[in-house]
């Protein structure tokens, strides 16, 4: 199986009409406004009023996604809230209503079809069009008999650098960006995907791998854009439950999911995207590492059958 993976703190490619990705400009201080703005959005006005409570570390983070011609030095901001103070039953209500609340302002689902709202994590996957933030409501459920739960708010950055780190060789490095032969879109959507399988599987990326990163592939097919990473290897039992939480994410986001077997015991997921025929194929390796795959095509579906 190709071994792939994982993307940047919050870029999507569900745009629409193949429009070429936004270019954000801003420093660290701007992302994080923006992201508590966001948060806000959703919050005020819910009722009953919950009480926000930071989760995780500091927000600003070394960008997920490396592509092997940009800059080492790019970062993304995410930040994350608990919802604290209302009663666990009314947990889920508050993720419907973040969700109505960023529909209002003309924000876009990230994923298609409709939020399993019976599972053991139901999630809305946002993302806002203008900016390329992404965000998602969480219902974590506490007491499935009792209909108890805990709701979170997570928004993300897309990757960038911040005007500190900018350069007269920054120019150089973003022209050395422009491969006649892959599609601007279609990276941007790869890394959206990569980076949104890197929030499932909440695993620690190792250090990039001869062959891992962004690449344009062209054979008889046609022409595809290619993204690869891998965790760092985990034990056994880590592996299993990261590989049960991209499963669960494929098959609540719409996406057709095929299980296959392999030599290392533990059955790999290769989805197919039901609408831009985007190829992901997430796998254990012997080294315990968890390989991920992201493949879409530039001008054609993608010469898999899942």
């Amino acid at each position: 199986m190709t071994t792939m993976v994982t993307g940047c703190g919050a870029q999507d490619g569900q745009e629409t009409g193949g429009e070429a990705p936004k270019q954000v400009t801003m420093d660290e201080q701007q992302a994080i406004d923006r992201a508590e703005e966001i948060i806000h959005q959703a919050v005020d006005g819910m009722s009953p009023e919950p009480t926000l409570e930071r989760m995780g570390p500091a927000p600003v983070g070394p960008c997920v996604a490396r592509d092997d011609h940009g800059s080492d030095d790019r970062v993304a901001v995410t930040v994350t809230y608990k919802l604290t103070g209302v009663p666990g039953a009314k947990a889920q209500n508050l993720v419907r209503q973040a969700r109505d609340a960023w529909l209002k302002q003309g924000y876009k689902y990230n994923t298609s079809g409709e939020v399993d709202w019976s599972g053991s994590f139901p999630t809305v996957y946002m993302r806002t069009e203008s900016d390329d933030f992404w965000m998602d409501a969480v219902t974590g459920v506490v007491d499935r008999a009792k209909g108890e739960g805990l709701a979170s708010l997570k928004v993300t950055s897309p990757c960038f650098l911040p005007p500190e780190k900018t350069s007269a060789s920054t120019a150089a490095d973003s022209a050395a960006l422009k491969d006649p032969q892959a599609d601007d879109s279609a990276r941007h959507r790869v890394f959206g995907h990569s980076s949104r399988i890197y929030d499932v599987l909440r695993v620690r990326p190792a250090p990039t791998q001869p062959g891992e990163g962004l690449s344009t592939v062209q054979d008889e097919s046609g022409t595809s854009v290619h993204h690869t990473w891998s965790s760092e290897p985990l034990p056994e039992d880590e592996t299993v439950r990261a590989l049960a939480r991209v499963q669960a994410y494929f098959q609540s986001a719409g996406w057709i999911v095929r299980h296959v077997p392999t030599g290392e015991g533990i059955a790999a997921a290769v989805a197919r995207h039901p609408e831009e025929s985007t190829i992901v194929q997430v796998a254990a390796s012997t080294t315990g590492a968890v390989r991920v795959a992201v493949t879409m095509p530039v001008n054609g579906p993608v010469s898999a059958d899942v």
